[in-house]
């Protein structure tokens, strides 16, 4: 398998996809022995600031795999059951014959059956999935809102399932995730993001990771330009704002190195037991946001090529901002990637996301990471 990176290649690429129409974007990759950061296009639009590699960034539905490793953390010790009913730990947020059907496991890997909150703790959102239906207006309306995590797993909880307990394919869902936060909490007598901080942050020794304090991300970091399929225009900066709409589910602050080195680490079976990675690595059918089929196993899912060998990690998004962090199964390859535009793609008369530069830019950019 190939290690030596082909750096002309990956600062053509990276340059490309800010040439497609990403304000900026940052990566780091690591081959063997070799580590390339580079950055490509500006921080701020109004000011031409540029993007640098190690800047500080929302990182998304990546905070599901750190969620994930501390429910394992606990597991080995004996003091959470992957198998027992989430009805037994919370039954006050999941009653009845739902708290006895849905497993703990079922909650990580979005087999739970329970809806997603989102749409109704933003009412221009509730049209959710018919995108066409929607408009970006509560996005501003919420921005420092502070939401409270019960209100809302409550609103996932009480709305229509969306599948049975354990069914195939299962639905992504951040109602789930919630739900394990309060969890960690119950079992722990933590807060959730204490705890994760605690015991896999600084066990993992990221210097530059940590969940927001406020709804500021921290210096330096780049603004995080919303478009909202086209009806936000000009781009809309969402950096400043108050991540409780997501909390232990998405809302991780981190950098492309802290990235690589927490997958690094988890791959290497020092965050949890080679046998939790086993579990953490059995995938499933799932839905995602955006209507496709993934495979998902407990907070991590795979990205694979006809005749390559298979990746591991997460991606994420915010309002603003996206992340995508992959680590080759053998370790040896691996990249993370941070860019400060999301749902740039405008809609066609039908109401469905149209393909666009970025796109094709940013696949290439993967590719050569990945296999370049």
């Amino acid at each position: 398998m190939r290690n030596s990176l082909d750096l002309a290649a990956l600062d053509a690429a990276i340059e490309n996809v800010h040439r497609a129409g990403m304000p900026g974007l940052f990566a780091e990759v690591r081959g063997g022995d070799q580590v390339w950061r580079g950055a490509a296009g500006v921080a701020d639009v109004a000011t031409g600031r540029p993007v640098t590699a190690g800047m500080r960034h929302r990182v998304g539905s990546i905070t599901k795999t750190f969620v994930s490793a501390a429910i394992l953390h606990l597991a080995e010790a004996g003091r959470i059951g992957l198998d027992t009913p989430i009805g037994r730990y919370l039954p006050e947020l999941v009653p009845g014959e739902r708290g006895d059907a849905i497993t703990v496991e079922m909650l990580i890997n979005h087999t739970s059956g329970l809806a997603e909150y989102l749409p109704y703790a933003y009412p221009s959102l509730k049209a959710l999935p018919a995108v066409a239906d929607t408009s970006p207006q509560s996005l501003d309306d919420l921005r420092f809102t502070h939401f409270d995590p019960l209100e809302l797993i409550e609103m996932g909880v009480t709305a229509p399932a969306v599948g049975t307990p354990g069914g195939a394919p299962g639905v992504y869902s951040n109602t789930n995730y919630l739900l394990l936060g309060q969890l960690l909490e119950q079992v722990t007598g933590t807060a959730a993001e204490q705890y994760i901080t605690r015991n896999v942050i600084e066990r993992a020794g990221l210097r530059d990771t940590g969940f927001p304090a406020g709804p500021y991300v921290g210096e330096p970091h780049s603004q995080l330009y919303e478009a909202w399929f086209g009806m936000i225009d000009p781009l809309r900066d969402y950096s400043v704002y108050d991540m409780s709409w997501t909390a232990p589910a998405a809302s991780l602050i981190s950098t492309v190195a802290d990235l690589n080195r927490f997958y690094r680490l988890l791959l290497a079976g020092e965050i949890v037991s080679p046998a939790s990675l086993a579990r953490m690595q059995r995938t499933g059918p799932v839905i995602s946001h955006a209507g496709t089929m993934i495979e998902y196993g407990l907070g991590l899912y795979p990205m694979k090529e006809p005749g390559q060998p298979t990746f591991w990690g997460n991606g994420g998004s915010v309002w603003g901002g996206g992340a995508l962090a992959m680590i080759r199964v053998d370790g040896e390859r691996q990249m993370a990637v941070a860019v400060n535009m999301q749902r740039w793609n405008r809609l066609d008369s039908s109401g469905n996301p149209q393909p666009h530069p970025i796109d094709a830019a940013l696949e290439a950019l993967y590719r050569v990471a990945m296999y370049g």
